[in-house]
C-alpha cells in the first residue's frame, strides 16, 4: 500500500512538473510572439498596434528589459515622450549593464529639452563604455544647449580622439569656438569640418560669416558660391550670393546671378528685391540702372508683404528718379510696416526734413534712437533732433537734445550755437553764457556768437 502511494505521489510529482514546464514554454513562445508581433507593427508604422503588443509581452515578462525598450520606442515614435521615458528608465534599471536604453533616454530627454537630465543619462551610458563615439557627440550637443560651453568642448575633443573622420563634431566644435572668441580655431575646425564633408552647408555658411572678419572677403564669397550650387532648391542661396557679389563690386556679376535665379523662380518677390537692390547701388554708374530699380522694386513694393525694407528701398528710388511726393509716402509706409527697418526712420526723417515737414522728421528720429541696440553716430541724430526742436519753437527739448549732442562728443560750434540759442530761448541766460563762452574760445570772431553774446548780457 506504501509502494503504492509513493509511485502515485511521484506521478503526481512528474504530472505537475511536466504542467509547469509546459506553461513556462507556452509563456515564453507567447512572449517571443508578442515581441515579433510588436516588431512587424513597428515595420509597418502601426506604432498603436506595436505598443498593444509590447504591453502583453510585459504582462507575461514584467522584468524584460527587451520589451519595455521596445515600447519605449514605440511610444517615442509617436511622440508621447513622458511614457517613453519611464519605459527606458524601466528598461535600465532592469538591466544596468545594457547601454540602449541609458541612450534611448538620454534622445527622448534631449527631444523634451531637459538636457541636465539628458546629459546625466549619456554620461551613464558611457561609464559603460566610453568608446561610444555617437554618444560623446551627443553629450557635447546637449552640453552646448545647456549653455556649458567648456564642457561640450570637452565632450567634442574625445569624440574627435575617438574618430578624427567626424565632420559634424568639428562644425559643432567650430560653434563653440565661436562663442568663446577664439575664432582662429573656430575658423580650423569649420575648414576640417567641410575638408571632410564637402556638402556640410552649416560649417560653410559660418565660414561665409567669418571670414570678411578676417578680411578674407573673397574666400566668403567662394563659399557662398559652393552653398549656392550645392543647394539650388533655395533660391535664398542665389540671394545671399548676389548681393555678397554685389558689396564685393561686382554689380554686373550679381545682375546675372540674380537673373538666373529668377529665370529658375519666376516672380519671385525676394529676387526682384534684391535686383533692385543691386541696380539701385549702380545707379551713379549705369545710365539705365535707376529704372531698372524703380521696375524691380516697385513688383516687390506694391504686394500687402513687402517688409519695411524692401519700402524704404522703393522710396530711396523714387527719390532718385525725382519723385520726391511719392517717395516720402512710401518711406512713411516703411516705418509703419512691422517689423520696421531702422533704416527706414532715418530715410523717412531725410526727405521729411528737406520737406520742411519738421515734426515728422524728428518724431521719426527719435523713434529710430528707440529700436537701435548700437549708434556708433549719436551725436549727430541728437543735434538733428535738437535742430528740428528750435524749428518747432520747443527749446526745452533742443536745449536737451543739443547738449546731449555736445556731451557725446560733438563740440562743434555749429552745436554750440544752436545751444546756446535754445538756451536763450528757454530763459537760461546763464546756461547761454557759458556755452557762448566756449564757443568763442573756439571762434572768437564768430559774428552768430557775438550777437548771441550780446542777447545773453
Amino acid at each position: 500500500m506504501k509502494r503504492a502511494l509513493a509511485a502515485l505521489l511521484v506521478l503526481t510529482l512528474a504530472a505537475a512538473a511536466g504542467a509547469f514546464v509546459w506553461q513556462a514554454a507556452d509563456r515564453e513562445r507567447k512572449y517571443r510572439g508578442l515581441l515579433s508581433q510588436g516588431d512587424a507593427a513597428v515595420r509597418d508604422g502601426q506604432t498603436f498596434g506595436a505598443i498593444e503588443n509590447y504591453s502583453g509581452a510585459i504582462v507575461l515578462r514584467p522584468d524584460s528589459m527587451q520589451a519595455h525598450l521596445r515600447r519605449g520606442q514605440a511610444y517615442r515614435q509617436r511622440g508621447e515622450f513622458e511614457a517613453a521615458a519611464r519605459d527606458f528608465r524601466t528598461a535600465a534599471d532592469f538591466d544596468p549593464s545594457a547601454p540602449r536604453p541609458l541612450e534611448a533616454l538620454g534622445d527622448v530627454l534631449y527631444q523634451r529639452g531637459r538636457f541636465a537630465h539628458a546629459a546625466e543619462a549619456y554620461q551613464a551610458r558611457l561609464d559603460l563604455d566610453e568608446r561610444s563615439v555617437e554618444t560623446w557627440y551627443k553629450l557635447a550637443l546637449t552640453r552646448y544647449r545647456e549653455g556649458l560651453i567648456d564642457a561640450a568642448l570637452e565632450a567634442l575633443a574625445q569624440t574627435v580622439r575617438l574618430n578624427d573622420s567626424f565632420p559634424e563634431a568639428y562644425y559643432v566644435m567650430g560653434v563653440c569656438q565661436r562663442e568663446k572668441g577664439r575664432s582662429a580655431d573656430a575658423l580650423r575646425s569649420f575648414e576640417k569640418a567641410v575638408a571632410l564633408s564637402y556638402g556640410l552647408i552649416p560649417a560653410r555658411e559660418e565660414l561665409a560669416e567669418l571670414y570678411p572678419s578676417l578680411g578674407r572677403s573673397a574666400d566668403a564669397l567662394d563659399q557662398l558660391q559652393v552653398i549656392a550650387l550645392l543647394d539650388r532648391a533655395h533660391v535664398e542661396r542665389q540671394v545671399a550670393l548676389g548681393l555678397a557679389q554685389a558689396r564685393s563690386g561686382h554689380g554686373e556679376l550679381a545682375v546675372l546671378t540674380l537673373g538666373a535665379a529668377l529665370e529658375r523662380t519666376p516672380d519671385q518677390p525676394m529676387v526682384y528685391g534684391a535686383l533692385g537692390r543691386v541696380w539701385l547701388d549702380m545707379a551713379d554708374t549705369r545710365a539705365d540702372a535707376l529704372s531698372k530699380a524703380l521696375d524691380a522694386l516697385e513688383r516687390v513694393a506694391s504686394t500687402p508683404t513687402a517688409s519695411s525694407e524692401m519700402l524704404m528701398l522703393y522710396g530711396r528710388a523714387l527719390l532718385k528718379a525725382g519723385r520726391p511726393d511719392e517717395a516720402e509716402k512710401v518711406l512713411q509706409d516703411a516705418t509703419a510696416r512691422f517689423p520696421v527697418d531702422p533704416d527706414a526712420y532715418v530715410a523717412y526723417a531725410d526727405i521729411a526734413e528737406q520737406r520742411n515737414h519738421a515734426a515728422a522728421a524728428r518724431t521719426a528720429l527719435t523713434a529710430y534712437g528707440a529700436i537701435v541696440t548700437s549708434e556708433p553716430d549719436f551725436a549727430t541724430r541728437a543735434s538733428r533732433i535738437g535742430r528740428l526742436s528750435l524749428l518747432l519753437d520747443d527749446p526745452a527739448a533742443a536745449v536737451a537734445w543739443l547738449q546731449r549732442a555736445a556731451n557725446a562728443g560733438l563740440g562743434n560750434v555749429s552745436v554750440l550755437v544752436s545751444l546756446a540759442d535754445a538756451q536763450l530761448r528757454s530763459g537760461d541766460r546763464a546756461g547761454a553764457r557759458t556755452t557762448i563762452a566756449t564757443a568763442l574760445d573756439k571762434e572768437p570772431e564768430n559774428p552768430t556768437l557775438l550777437e548771441l553774446a550780446r542777447k545773453a548780457r
